[in-house]
């Protein structure tokens, strides 16, 4: 049993309370309405602290998500894969509570609440750990940019994140630069674009690398510093490769 599971089974009532309280009873099957019941004391029978924080950071981390995903109008191949590799590789989550996420992604996708809502809820949690907050911009940044720029509406709800978060400008253009500005600088070191197929991508890269491979230059009898600035440049494409392999994953 997943630690979902772990934390609610067994217990009759459990109460994160507002947008969160409401996505999670839909999500494993109770449509109860928590906002008219005494949160506090009922939910003091049931919960730690520790396993409240758990829940909360749980159910508005993929609400919000859910909501991101559905912004532009579409759920990408891309925007799935770093969703799942969210669940798989940043949360570790086994196949129970994985199935539990995307059920509370439905829940949330089908919810009148908004995105500001959920932001909302979870900022009241984690007011004191900014950390955790600057984390939680940095997964929707990711996922924004998944398959391609942000749009306009996924670059709302990002912004509309921070403000309630707190983070100060600095520290939401730091995260942004980290996979937007940078990673299309890769993508352009590589003449390629974040449309384009792996397969393609491989295909420039052997290109590239066999014009500056610096034994090439070298046997054309080139200027020395041609020769340094092919070098130079043949570090960059394979740094650049490298980065768009991590990215993508292949």
């Amino acid at each position: 049993m997943g630690w979902i599971g772990k934390i609610i089974g067994g217990v009759v009532g459990f109460f994160l309370g507002g947008p969160l309280g409401a996505i999670l009873g839909v999500a494993l099957g109770h449509g109860f309405d928590w906002s008219g019941r005494n949160l506090k004391n009922d939910f003091g029978r049931y919960f730690s602290p520790f396993q409240h924080s758990q829940l909360t950071f749980f159910v508005a981390a993929f609400s919000m998500l859910s909501k991101l995903t559905e912004a532009d109008g579409k759920i990408s191949p891309e925007e799935a894969k770093i969703v799942d590799e969210f669940m798989r590789r940043d949360l570790e989550l086994d196949d129970e509570n994985r199935e539990t996420a995307i059920h509370i992604m439905g829940a949330a996708r089908s919810s009148p609440e908004s995105f500001e809502d959920f932001a909302l809820q979870f900022y009241r949690a984690f007011h004191s750990n900014p950390q955790l907050l600057r984390v939680m911009v940095d997964i929707l940044v990711r996922l924004a940019v998944a398959d391609g720029p942000m749009s306009s509406e996924e670059e709302n709800l990002v912004h509309s994140a921070a403000s309630i978060f707190g983070l100060a400008e600095e520290e939401l253009v730091a995260i942004l630069a980290r996979y937007t500005e940078e990673i299309d600088r890769y993508y352009a070191i590589l003449q390629s674009e974040r449309c384009d197929s792996n397969e393609e991508i491989r295909r420039q890269y052997r290109r590239l690398v066999s014009e500056y491979h610096p034994d090439k230059i070298a046997s054309k009898g080139l200027p020395e510093e041609f020769t340094k600035y092919a070098t130079d440049k043949f570090r960059e494409i394979q740094n650049a490769y490298e980065r768009v392999r991590a990215e993508r994953g292949f």
